[in-house]
């Protein structure tokens, strides 16, 4: 049995005024609070605040994927607005999109507001690397990764996390053991390796 592997993961929070200090960023660490919890895999983040300029966008998402993140997650910039631009970016990058993340973001989001149907987020992966967009705030992160519960605590949907670590398996990424109380990774059987805790 092997300890659970480090992975490197790329948090990216997408913002005109938040990265010119307008207000506090609260993607980062929404992010990090969340991914902390929901893996057992020692993690090194790889955080970056930056506006919303499409060229700046690829070039950070290039840069984390190429430099070894197995994982990439952005936060903020994919509805209709002019300024947003995050999904263009990413699609720009890819090496293969991966529509069903952004399909289910939608599905969850609908359960709280109509409006979930603006968003376009998308997921993407370029070499080893897997790239999601995610809603921006942070409670519509928690909700989109996650799932949703009934009042008992069982899952009524899945959250999309639970597609992420088979998806790195499958590119050729570290092994990713999540914590069940924050979500349940699920692989097929002949996939999953007894790993101590």
């Amino acid at each position: 049995m092997n300890s659970p592997a480090p992975v490197t993961i790329g948090i990216v929070s997408i913002s005109d005024r938040a990265s010119q200090g307008a207000y506090e960023d609260k993607g980062l660490p929404a992010l990090q609070d969340w991914l902390t919890r929901a893996l057992k895999n020692p993690i090194t983040f790889e955080p970056r605040l930056i506006p919303d300029e499409q060229a700046t966008i690829s070039r950070t998402l290039i840069e984390l994927a190429d430099a070894g993140c197995a994982l990439v997650l952005t936060t903020g910039g994919t509805g209709p607005a002019v300024r947003d631009v995050t999904p263009e970016a990413t699609l720009a990058v890819a090496d293969k999109e991966m529509p069903g993340f952004g399909e289910q973001m939608r599905q969850i989001s609908l359960a709280f507001v109509p409006t979930a149907i603006l968003s376009r987020q998308v997921a993407v992966i370029r070499g080893q690397s897997l790239i999601i967009n995610l809603p921006g705030q942070p409670k519509a992160i928690a909700e989109t990764l996650e799932g949703l519960k009934d009042a008992s605590g069982a899952q009524k949907v899945h959250g999309i996390f639970a597609a992420v670590p088979y998806c790195i398996d499958l590119i050729g990424g570290p092994y990713l053991e999540t914590d069940d109380a924050a979500c349940k990774a699920f692989r097929p059987k002949s996939a999953v390796r007894p790993v101590k805790p």
